[in-house]
């Protein structure tokens, strides 16, 4: 079954595939990341799946976090 992404889930998908694109988010990009993730008080499957995503591309030097 395929599951219809949130909201917030689809603007997250949105912001880290404009950071795989670039190969970079700024501190900023990256902070308003988690506060949409977080503001509803809630992180669903979808936006943990995504937000897991993202910090493996940075651990793994796939995206570098710029100041």
């Amino acid at each position: 079954m395929i599951m219809k992404l949130s909201d917030s889930a689809h603007n997250l998908r949105q912001a880290i595939e404009k950071a795989m694109e670039d190969h970079e988010i700024s501190r900023d990009e990256y902070d308003m990341i988690l506060h949409h993730a977080t503001e509803d008080g809630h992180i669903d499957p979808q936006e943990r799946s995504l937000l897991s995503q993202l910090q493996d591309m940075i651990a793994d030097k796939i995206i570098k976090v710029i100041p």
